[in-house]
């Protein structure tokens, strides 16, 4: 099963505050807006996305179709094919893809409550 790009999307308080932490570490701002609310941070290859008021809790990322510079990769396991291997090997989905191409994502948690987004863009 390849689920693409791995990344982790922390849910901050304040973006500025935690852009400048992260900044210490390394990281640079390689996409999303302070006005969106929302920043992807890279160090290297690792990948974190900063999110203010748009989730309520840490979120493993994973992103069919893309490598970790949100770049295109082929071929790619399209996340409706996916979510049937998952749902076949019983894995309750609290949200499911829609539509039969393009981008579309699902969403269901580890034994431990841990959410995990499969989120394909193209």
């Amino acid at each position: 099963m390849q689920l693409g790009a791995f990344s982790i999307s922390l849910t901050v308080k304040d973006l500025a505050k935690s852009k400048a932490f992260y900044e210490k570490l390394g990281f640079d701002a390689s996409g999303g807006t302070m006005e969106h609310n929302y920043l992807i941070m890279k160090n290297g290859t690792t990948v974190i996305g900063l999110f203010q008021g748009m989730f309520d809790e840490n979120i493993l990322t994973f992103n069919p179709g893309w490598d970790n510079n949100a770049q295109e990769v082929n071929p790619f396991t399209d996340v409706r094919e996916l979510q049937k291997s998952l749902e076949a090997d019983g894995v309750e989905l609290l949200s499911k893809a829609e539509g039969e191409e393009g981008p579309a994502h699902i969403v269901f948690v580890d034994p431990d409550g841990n959410p995990i987004m499969i989120d394909q863009h193209r």
